[in-house]
């Protein structure tokens, strides 16, 4: 196994079950074709790769975190404007964590804490938010123009030490 320092980006689509159970078929042709037109070329474009897509969510790397910062900025630009003609209960909305760690890699699959971190961030985002690690806001805050509101230490699930938080101020985004 390997180890190696890296940005990740978790994502999750907020009310998944929800969408699905209101609309099965229609949730599901959304959410790919909002993957492929859309998200999966801007993660290109960011020089990231998806590690694990799971039905509502994904686990994506980046060499930078300032790349990832960035994308998950757009990504959120690209769903608002996407979900502007959509019925307010059937919109599809991600939340975002970022995290830079460390993690271990076994095969195509990435693990340790620095995935748990990025994931337990996602949960702390607002629905079409992006919440960032200290490690991240370390690396990133000065680079991108964007504006960000510390969230303070916070107690993870599962992650023996506080994590710094910072929230991506969108609404200020250049």
């Amino acid at each position: 196994m390997e180890r190696k320092l890296v940005a990740i980006l978790a994502a999750d689509v907020v009310g998944y079950s929800r969408l699905m159970g209101l609309d099965e078929t229609g949730t599901l042709t959304r959410l790919k074709a909002l993957r492929r037109e859309y998200i999966e070329p801007l993660i290109e474009g960011y020089h990231g790769r998806v590690v694990k897509l799971m039905g509502d969510g994904a686990l994506v790397e980046f060499a930078s975190v300032v790349d990832a910062v960035a994308c998950a900025v757009e990504i959120q630009r690209v769903a608002a404007q996407q979900n502007l003609n959509v019925p307010e209960n059937a919109r599809i909305v991600f939340r975002i964590g970022i995290n830079l760690g460390d993690v271990i890699i076994d095969k195509d699959d990435f693990y340790g804490d620095g995935v748990n971190i990025a994931a337990r961030l996602e949960g702390l985002s607002d629905p079409g938010g992006v919440v960032i690690s200290g490690t991240a806001y370390d690396q990133a805050r000065n680079k991108l123009g964007l504006t960000f509101k510390s969230l303070g230490e916070q107690r993870l699930k599962n992650i023996a030490e506080p994590v710094r938080a910072y929230r991506v101020l969108l609404e200020q985004a250049p």
